[in-house]
């Protein structure tokens, strides 16, 4: 199995970015959570890395942290839940909000990830809620955003962009700004890594 790899990040096409480790490019799937959290290509990157084995090909996740593979791997364990639908769903959610959504049996939360109905919602909510450790999350908690900043986050997400999408682009703007360039900043980008 392949656990880690470390390299120089060679491309990002959402979901999928390219490294290299001596001289083998590794395709690497991974999910927005880390896509967002990734430096700037030529910079040296370390993935903790799935790999799925399938009669017509090799797929290889990455992940920014260990408490994602984890998660991932137990998404991936559920009848009717693939490798494609676990990595929606670390896409559309931290681990910390999965983790929040299972405690609360909170069903829509997990529907608004595209490509999960409301059968899969409940399915998920049912299989993992015994099977995610409190410690997950606590491993990988999210930083709150500072009180100016809810209004920027609540007016990208009313444009359509996830949690995952405005927390980024919030962290990435300075601390200053008024409501109004705070959406502009975030806005510009977040059109830069569409």
């Amino acid at each position: 199995m392949i656990g880690r790899i470390t390299g120089l990040l060679l491309e990002k096409r959402p979901p999928l970015v390219l490294v290299d480790v001596q001289g083998v490019g590794y395709e690497i799937d991974v999910p927005m959570s880390t896509f967002y959290n990734l430096p700037v290509i030529g910079s040296e990157i370390t993935l903790h890395t799935h790999l799925v084995v399938r009669e017509d090909v090799h797929l290889l996740f990455g992940f920014s942290t260990e408490t994602e593979r984890q998660v991932f791997r137990q998404l991936v364990k559920i009848s009717g839940v693939g490798a494609r639908t676990a990595l929606a769903v670390l896409s559309g959610l931290s681990v910390t909000d999965l983790h929040q959504a299972i405690a609360t049996q909170d069903s829509g939360k997990l529907i608004k990830i595209p490509g999960i109905g409301k059968k899969t919602a409940e399915r998920l909510l049912l299989e993992l809620r015994d099977k995610l450790d409190a410690s997950l999350s606590n491993n990988n908690s999210a930083v709150p955003a500072p009180r100016g900043n809810n209004d920027v986050l609540n007016a990208l997400l009313s444009l359509g962009y996830n949690d995952r999408e405005a927390s980024w682009a919030i962290k990435q703007s300075p601390l200053d700004l008024s409501v109004s360039d705070g959406i502009r900043q975030a806005l510009k980008l977040l059109s830069k890594e569409r």
